[in-house]
């Protein structure tokens, strides 16, 4: 399964061992998911490192990135129409669904849930622990 995390995500699996984001990172290769990040997320991850405390650096360097796979930022989405109010976000949700995720793990539900629902064009929206909640649920973990 193709997860696309965003840079909440990565931030939260870099400042914590023992959240869902980190899990996610940590047992992702193992449980059959492939781990996307942006080269927009990737930036706002690393201008925003230093914020989460001091070993988030350490933690990003050596658990999280190496387990990413980066995909090219998509601009646009062909055909299909994107209303989203958020400008900062909209890169996100276009990169991953041109990724062709199954998932996007973001821990913005204001932004994400509040504008897009749940769903986008068959692409679920879920933060890591919901999304970990429904794989448990349906026995995969």
């Amino acid at each position: 399964m193709i997860l696309f995390l965003d840079t909440g995500v990565l931030l939260a699996a870099s400042g914590s061992a023992t959240g869902a984001a980190h899990f996610v990172c940590r047992n992702g290769a193992g449980q059959g998911w492939t781990l996307l990040t942006s080269g927009y997320c990737l930036q706002e991850t690393l201008r925003n490192l230093p914020k989460i405390g001091p070993d988030a650096a350490a933690t990003w360097e050596s658990e999280i990135q190496p387990v990413l796979q980066l995909v090219p930022d998509a601009l646009a989405m062909g055909e299909r129409a994107l209303v989203f109010p958020k400008a900062k976000d909209r890169p996100v949700v276009i990169t991953a669904l041109a990724a062709e995720a199954a998932v996007l793990l973001t821990l913005d539900r204001t932004d994400f849930h509040g504008a897009l629902g749940r769903e986008i064009y068959g692409m679920r929206i879920r933060t890591p622990a919901d999304f970990l909640i429904e794989q448990r649920k349906a026995g995969l973990i």
